[in-house]
């Protein structure tokens, strides 16, 4: 396989160039197009000619002219092949619950068209060009939330994405929630007629887990940049010590994700005037949630790495089953099972809880009176107001709930198919759980910077370096400072909208630029998603 030039007119070739986080989710935004490569479609000529073999012959392959799960000693007749691809998925097709949102579907299109088109699973190259019609029309089938053991691949997702394809179905389209057969009708196309090993082609595979653990990288990166961010204009409104981001100290610790975020806070700080004002004080250490930021950060940014780099393997494999290799034999396996994911997708869990625990540690922190030039809450005149005494009871709240959600969902195994299937990963749950906690986190983080612009303001008229100062004004664009009790939901959540937009990266980028500050340790590569 070979990397992607994105600066071809010719885009991404399924089954042929390596896939990345990043590039699956330009695919998606449609940044990019996809399509099977040349070479590809020939692997997958050839595979599809295995199975039509073996199908003729009446040899006895597992998936291909038997039942599935524990019904595969049950002999299929050549004449009955189809319709079992077709029953297949209706009967997988039972998830329940709210349905994932349209882009995570469509990254599971997809992952499950690159994954098939390495020509090892017999899937027709007809069915395979319907999909990616899909993918470039935009027509993305509904697939419910739940219903998914992580093995055997997803496959009540899996089954629900695909049935469209044979007519069946609904799928979001334009914006409206349409059945296929409808749509079908509209562009005036047949549905497919699955062919042997077709349907469970199909639906074996971990494209859930994956396509949820893309999101996961996405946003909580996101999060991760907002984090030191709003950890530096926090730390400025506290006084608190530039030391602790000392190069010296951190070669003796070397860790890739500690030594970025030191490097990141020093750079966001840079020429601060506030930092100069305490240059001599007395206080000889910060609180942890100060003095920790790029190990605690950093650790969590070290979880963010793992998850990427098995990602990748994961992105570029074949996980359905059976696996027909190119000497023609069909292999029955285990590269569906999602274990590998589901894993380290609670460990990200806990990471991006963790980013939200000392978030929160800070904004109460802040809260004290015991911080020079700092007033008690956050504001002048406190008693008949509470400043910013209950922002801290959400974030609280929010922490908690976290905590709730990390248990690992990886830890489970409830065993399924009649014993068959007796030892399952739960990935789904590991997915859907980081993405729950990831939303709580920008939530907390928001809110932190809804206090610490308000610490902010306590330093004036000295300045920071001027990434913070910049960040700080455009916050103030929208956000006012406040002087007394109000309610406060709406502020909030506009601090909150900047940090689930990018908003403050974006600025944050523009002004490291301007003033010509670069990261120069070559980790912000490392930790980027491209």
């Amino acid at each position: 396989m070979k990397k992607t030039d994105l600066g071809s007119p010719a885009g991404f070739s399924f089954g042929e160039d390596i896939l990345t986080a990043g590039l699956a989710l330009q695919l998606a935004e449609r940044k990019i197009t996809g399509s099977v490569g040349q070479v590809a479609a020939e692997k997958i000529l050839n595979s599809r000619k295995v199975v039509d073999a073996i199908v003729a012959n009446h040899e006895i392959v597992y998936g291909i002219n038997t039942g599935f799960g524990p019904l595969c000693t049950t002999i299929i007749s050549e004449s009955d092949t189809k319709k079992l691809q077709l029953n297949l998925l209706m009967s997988h097709s039972v998830g329940v619950g709210d349905a994932i949102e349209p882009r995570l579907a469509k990254l599971m299109m997809i992952l499950k068209v690159h994954a098939l088109a390495k020509g090892y699973s017999g899937i027709a190259l007809e069915t395979l060009e319907r999909i990616v019609w899909h993918i470039n029309e935009d027509i993305i089938p509904v697939v419910p939330s739940q219903g998914s053991v992580g093995a055997s691949g997803d496959l009540a997702p899996l089954a629900h994405l695909f049935l469209p394809l044979t007519g069946h179905g609904r799928v979001n389209y334009k914006g409206k929630t349409v059945e296929m057969a409808s749509l079908l009708k509209r562009f005036g196309m047949a549905p497919l007629e699955l062919g042997a090993k077709e349907g469970l082609a199909l639906i074996n595979g971990t494209q859930f887990i994956a396509a949820h653990a893309i999101m996961v990288l996405d946003r909580l990166q996101n999060c991760l940049d907002n984090a030191d961010l709003i950890a530096a204009m926090n730390l400025e409104a506290m006084l608190g010590s530039v030391k602790t981001f000392s190069p010296e100290l951190h070669v003796l610790r070397p860790y890739q994700g500690t030594i970025y975020v030191a490097e990141r806070m020093r750079m966001l700080i840079g020429e601060s005037e506030i930092v100069k004002s305490h240059k001599n004080c007395s206080r000889l250490q910060d609180p942890y949630s100060l003095r920790c930021i790029p190990q605690v950060h950093g650790a969590s940014r070290n979880a963010w790495l793992h998850l990427k780099e098995l990602l990748e393997t994961e992105l570029n494999s074949v996980t359905d089953n059976p696996i027909i290799l190119e000497d023609g034999r069909a292999v029955s396996g285990g590269n569906f099972h999602g274990q590998v994911l589901a894993m380290a997708l609670d460990y990200v869990t806990v990471a991006a809880a963790e980013l939200g625990n000392i978030s929160d540690r800070r904004i109460y922190l802040s809260l004290n009176d015991s911080i020079e030039g700092l007033p008690r809450l956050l504001m002048r005149e406190t008693g008949l107001n509470s400043g910013f005494m209950i922002p801290q009871y959400t974030t609280a709240a929010l922490v908690s709930e976290n905590k709730s959600l990390c248990f690992p969902a990886s830890a489970d195994s409830i065993p399924t198919s009649m014993g068959q299937e007796d030892h399952v990963s739960m990935g789904s749950i590991s997915g859907r759980k980081a993405l729950m906690v990831i939303n709580n986190l920008e939530k907390i983080l928001g809110i932190e910077l809804f206090c610490a612009a308000q610490g902010f303001d306590f330093r004036k008229p000295l300045k920071s370096g001027g990434i913070i100062d910049e960040c700080h004004r455009f916050v103030r664009l929208t956000i006012p400072f406040a002087e007394s009790d109000h309610i406060m939901s709406d502020e909030m959540n506009k601090a909150i909208s900047l940090v689930k937009n990018r908003t403050l990266i974006t600025i944050s980028g523009k002004a490291a630029k301007r003033l010509k500050i670069n990261l120069k340790n070559g980790y912000h590569e490392l930790f980027g998603i491209y």
